[in-house]
């Protein structure tokens, strides 16, 4: 039985539909447990008292250490001291990014842990990394974003050998800002099946297993192709039911928009892992609904099953260990 820790106020529409896809994600190899307050009702579920809660408007650092009894921390503190064996949470990211630096702590020699994200790419998913975690990041960083990257496409994906390339703003080697230009040299150097550079308009066309780049240039692009999916889905919508033919064709193709839709729908992935920590941690999406928290918590039992944590801790190179 995997027992994943949630933090049931964490996020947007949190607690009701935190408690629904933790219910719902509930089975015979999987055991959500709630951390929230006393009077919360889990439905059944077991439930750990967290008096306290971290706002998505709270700064994170300092809600952190003011509120070690909140939902978010406790959830952490779980994975920590071995009660739990992955942790769930939509809320503040800054605060879970903070809580699981102090409470999990970093893999021996990694410098920066990163975010994880699987992209919905036309040939497979496709994995994002850094997608948030570090705004700011030097090359070395970088390059051991990558082995992580690949571990994670290898062990979870089951990509073998997965190719590698570098978020930039040219697929030329020298396009790019000094970090890109550093972080080139340095993928191009090490054992990694690195192809070089990509551009953001390729994303979802599987241009890799594995894209590379720093957390804010990381988030700006996932939030960019989140936005766009979502619109581009919801004006087909509108289009489709705004005239009587359109409705027609609408009955034709819904198999096919309901399956993109499904492909394409950041829920079915759930959360993405914060990887680089000597416990497993998933980050869900702020406005989470039930069925993003249940896939959340899948993706948590299915890195805890596969050992993502010890994969990382016995693969990652030394050579991406050092000077970082």
């Amino acid at each position: 039985m995997i027992r994943v820790a949630v933090d049931a106020m964490g996020g947007d529409r949190a607690p009701d539909e935190i408690v629904a896809g933790a219910l719902e994600a509930r089975s015979s190899s999987i055991e959500p447990i709630l951390f929230g307050p006393a009077d919360l009702d889990t439905g059944g579920l077991e439930l750990v008292e967290a008096p306290d809660t971290i706002a998505m408007d709270d700064k994170p650092a300092e809600a952190v250490r003011a509120k070690p009894n909140s939902s978010l921390v406790a959830a952490c503190r779980a994975v920590g001291e071995g009660r739990a064996d992955a942790v769930v949470s939509a809320g503040n990211t800054g605060a879970m990014l903070a809580a699981s630096f102090l409470e999990l702590r970093r893999l021996p020699g990694v410098a920066r842990p990163a975010i994880a994200v699987p992209l919905p790419a036309r040939r497979g998913p496709s994995v994002l990394i850094d997608a948030g975690a570090n705004a700011d990041a030097r090359a070395e960083h970088l390059l051991q974003f990558g082995h992580m990257g690949a571990i994670f496409s290898e062990e979870i994906l089951g990509v073998t050998r997965p190719e590698v390339r570098l978020l930039s703003i040219g697929e030329e080697p020298e396009k790019g800002n000094q970090l890109t230009l550093e972080a080139h040299a340095l993928l191009a150097e090490s054992d990694l099946d690195f192809r070089g550079n990509a551009e953001a308009r390729d994303l979802l066309k599987g241009v890799a297993d594995v894209v590379v780049t720093d957390g804010f240039t990381g988030n700006v692009a996932l939030k960019l192709i989140e936005g766009t999916i979502r619109e581009l889905l919801d004006a087909l919508r509108e289009q489709i039911t705004a005239t009587p033919r359109g409705k027609l064709g609408g009955l034709l193709i819904r198999p096919a928009t309901r399956a993109l839709r499904t492909k394409l729908d950041p829920d079915t992935y759930g959360g993405a892992y914060l990887l680089g920590l000597r416990g497993l941690a998933v980050i869900a999406h702020g406005n989470s609904g039930r069925l993003a928290i249940a896939n959340a918590i899948r993706l948590a039992a299915r890195g805890v099953e596969r050992d993502v944590v010890g994969r990382l801790a016995e693969r990652l190179p030394q050579r991406a260990k050092a000077n970082v």
